[in-house]
C-alpha cells in the first residue's frame, strides 16, 4: 500500500509500542519517522514525551482534591496513577500534590516500612495521609512481582484487582487504620492538554517537518535539554526509560519526608 500510494515516509506518533512497530516497518523496507507521544514518559531517547505533562497535571489535581476528604475524615487514601511499568507519573504528581507516600515500580515497597511511616505521622498528630501508587508498583520479595508489574488488562487477558485496592487492604490490615482507595484510570488520558504539552508537541512537529524536508528518515524526534534532536530509531525501539535510582525527583521527595516504599541511599 505504501509503494502503491507513493509514500516516501510514514510518520508515527506514540509510545513504546508505536516505536517498536515503526522499527518493524523500517526493517521491512518502509522509511519512517516517529515522535514520542505517551502519558507514561517512558520512551527512551527523549527527556520528555508529549502527553506526560497534561496527565501529570490531572493526577496532581486529583491528589489535591483527595486531601479534603482525607483531612476531614482522618483517613489514609490510596490513589492509583497510570504509568505502565515506569513511575514518572506517580512520582511527579506525588511530589507536586504533596503525597506522603509514593510507591513506584522501580522501588519495590516494603510494607513494614510504609506502615511505620504512616504510624509515625499519626504519632506526630498528622491524622491523615495520601499514598500515590503507580499502577506497576509491586511489594518487595514478591514471588509474583513480574506478573503484578503488568498493567491490569495484560495479565491473562483479565481485569485484575486494582493495585490501589491491594495496597489499601495491606495497609489497613497491618496498621489498623482506616484506608480508602481510588483509581484515576483513563481519566488521566483525556481532556484539554496543558500549554506545556501544546508547545512541546508543536516544537517536535516542526522539527519533524524540517527532517522530512531534508530527507532524514528512520529516526525519532526527541528532546535533549532545550534542543529537538533526531535519535536513531534503533536506539529507541525496544528500550524503556524508567526512573533511575539517583534521579533528582527521588532526592527531592526524600528531602520533604516522603516515604518511597523502602530505605534508599543516594550516592553523591
Amino acid at each position: 500500500n505504501a509503494r502503491k500510494n507513493h509514500i516516501d515516509c510514514l510518520v508515527c506518533l506514540g509510545g513504546n509500542g508505536t516505536q517498536k512497530n515503526a522499527m518493524r516497518l523500517h526493517e521491512a523496507g518502509l522509511d519512517v519517522l516517529t515522535l514520542p507521544k505517551t502519558i507514561d514518559n517512558d520512551v527512551a531517547g527523549t527527556d520528555i514525551t508529549f502527553g506526560f505533562d497534561s496527565s501529570m497535571a490531572i493526577a496532581t489535581e486529583a491528589i489535591d482534591r483527595l486531601h479534603t476528604t482525607a483531612s476531614s475524615h482522618h483517613r489514609a487514601i490510596v490513589c492509583e496513577i497510570m504509568g505502565h511499568k515506569a513511575g514518572w507519573l506517580a512520582l511527579g504528581a506525588g511530589i507536586a500534590g504533596g503525597a506522603d507516600v509514593i510507591l513506584l515500580p522501580e522501588i519495590p515497597y516494603d510494607l513494614e516500612h510504609v506502615v511505620a511511616h504512616l504510624v509515625e505521622r499519626r504519632h506526630h498528630n498528622k491524622r491523615f495521609s495520601i499514598i500515590a501508587v503507580a499502577e506497576g508498583a509491586v511489594p518487595k520479595n514478591d514471588k509474583n512481582r513480574a506478573e503484578r508489574a503488568q498493567p491490569q488488562e495484560e495479565v491473562e487477558g483479565l481485569i485484575q484487582e486494582p493495585v490501589a485496592s491491594r495496597v489499601a487492604r495491606e495497609i489497613q490490615q497491618a496498621a489498623g487504620i482506616e484506608v480508602r482507595y481510588t483509581s484515576l484510570g483513563h481519566v488521566q488520558r483525556g481532556g484539554s492538554p496543558t500549554a506545556t504539552d501544546r508547545l512541546l508537541s508543536t516544537r517536535l512537529g516542526t522539527k519533524a517537518g524540517e527532517l522530512l524536508h531534508d530527507g532524514v528518515y528512520n529516526v525519532m524526534v526527541g528532546i535533549n535539554g532545550n534542543d529537538c534532536v533526531a535519535v536513531p530509531l534503533a536506539e529507541v525501539a525496544g528500550h524503556t526509560k524508567v526512573v533511575p535510582p539517583n534521579h533528582p525527583w527521588l532526592k527531592t521527595a526524600a528531602l520533604v519526608d516522603t516515604c518511597l516504599g523502602d530505605k534508599i541511599e543516594f550516592k553523591e
